[in-house]
């Protein structure tokens, strides 16, 4: 869906950077799970059109809805979004969504290299501390959906990217500009819909950011490198029940079943190539001691240094819990539920983050690159552009944050903000200024 915003939408409205503590905190108070972002979503597309932009398209016009990962059943997202609704939601921009959240807000500025900006949107299942030392509970700005938390920055990533979208629209550039406001990276299933979508074919150069990730107030990563390859996983084992003291041998066990798949997962050889992870985190099922257990429930994981390394670990993974499922006459579903490549930094591109970075009065340590060492669903985005010939840079805009990232008392120090504005509004117009892999020359041509 293609709108072109009214350009006197702005009249008389108090410029975003201006409101950057403000707004931050507004989507901190409204934090909604992956895939269940609509107040979020609404809320990014007033602000987006009070900016005023060529063109912005929503929910699934936003992406390849069919690619999406993770989401949940029609009654659970008819609840979030009649909770929205609830909330104050503008009805019409509700109604634009349908079942889908997230959207792509396009500058389009003629001739030129197109460059775009990523930010994420989701908050986590988790309840927000009530402690009165917890900033956003003694300045009033905590989580009213109880459970759910923006516990990882995502407020302020949201921001960021409406703060740049207007320096950028108020600038000279040419080309194009974009902003992905991305769903559900928390579940690892929002990248992939919109990194198979239409918007991310003629993107030159695509920036991300994160806050935080414990580096402080003042540093700046510009381009975070060895991310690791994720697949994440749903198990359903179903066997049979059966009374395990009058006839065990009726029932067919799926908690067995499920020891087994777990034993020999752990057991799968690491690689030479480099490392892998495997994980199985939770469990859940079974009914009593007394009952042969006929359906039990687990999430895994598995990682790897590279995307083939951990395709290596997802293929014997699967085999294991398959063949441990077999072995005690059950059956067993696998869905899932994340999934993210592996992509680095290109240095062309972190290297004008970095001399963004190094002119900035407030940035105290400008670092050219740091090991991520986890996994995020960016890299999806930025492989997409990286296989079409053009680079991509993740950018970590330190934070102090008192306690880890998804802890209940998780906070950003909201003079990160300005900085991240700053920094990335400068790296996008040196994109646009230098074009760094010389893809788009003066007539618009490569």
């Amino acid at each position: 869906m293609s709108d072109a915003a009214d350009p006197d939408s702005a009249a008389g409205r108090t410029p975003v950077r201006e409101r950057l503590s403000a707004l931050r905190r507004e989507f901190h108070r409204y934090p909604e799970p992956a895939w269940r972002e609509f107040h979020t979503t609404c809320k990014l597309v007033e602000e987006i059109e009070g900016i005023g932009v060529d063109d912005l398209f929503v929910g699934r016009d936003a992406m390849a809805p069919d690619e999406r990962i993770a989401v949940p059943d029609d009654d659970e997202l008819a609840e979030w979004r009649e909770a929205a609704r609830d909330r104050g939601a503008d009805p019409d921009r509700l109604d634009r969504l349908d079942d889908c959240t997230g959207a792509v807000a396009v500058l389009d500025r003629g001739e030129g290299p197109t460059v775009a900006l990523r930010v994420d949107i989701d908050g986590l299942i988790r309840a927000e501390s009530t402690a009165d030392d917890h900033v956003p509970a003694a300045e009033g700005f905590r989580s009213e959906n109880e459970g759910v938390m923006h516990a990882c920055g995502h407020d302020a990533h949201m921001t960021v990217g409406l703060a740049v979208l207007e320096a950028i629209k108020d600038s000279d550039f040419s080309g194009t500009f974009k902003v992905f406001f991305q769903p559900a990276e928390e579940k690892a299933g929002g990248a992939r819909p919109m990194a198979k979508g239409p918007h991310i074919a003629d993107v030159d150069y695509l920036f991300a950011l994160h806050v935080g990730l414990n580096h402080p107030t003042g540093e700046v990563v510009a381009g975070m490198v060895e991310p690791l390859a994720v697949t994440s996983f749903d198990l359903e084992f179903r066997g049979e029940s059966a009374h395990a003291g009058l006839a065990p041998n009726e029932g067919r066990n799926a908690m067995q079943a499920l020891g087994t798949a777990i034993e020999n997962a752990y057991a799968i050889p690491r690689h030479e190539d480099g490392a892998t992870r495997m994980n199985i985190g939770k469990v859940a099922g079974g009914t009593a001691s007394n009952i042969v257990a006929e359906r039990v429930d687990a999430e895994a994981e598995v990682r790897g240094e590279t995307t083939e390394l951990m395709e290596y670990t997802r293929e014997r993974f699967e085999r294991a819990v398959r063949g441990a499922a077999e072995m005690h006459d059950c059956e067993v579903e696998i869905t899932v539920e994340g999934q993210a490549p592996r992509a680095d930094s290109d240095p062309e591109l972190a290297g004008l983050v970095h001399e963004a970075a190094s002119g900035h009065a407030d940035v105290t340590d400008p670092i050219e690159s740091a090991p991520f060492g986890a996994s995020e669903d960016a890299t999806f985005l930025m492989d997409a552009v990286q296989q079409n010939g053009g680079a991509a840079a993740y950018a970590i805009v330190g934070t102090d944050h008192p306690t880890g990232h998804h802890t209940a008392t998780f906070d950003v120090d909201e003079a990160t903000i300005p900085i991240a504005v700053d920094v990335l509004t400068d790296a996008v117009l040196a994109a646009f200024e230098r074009d760094p892999l010389g893809r788009a020359g003066p007539d618009g041509s490569a």
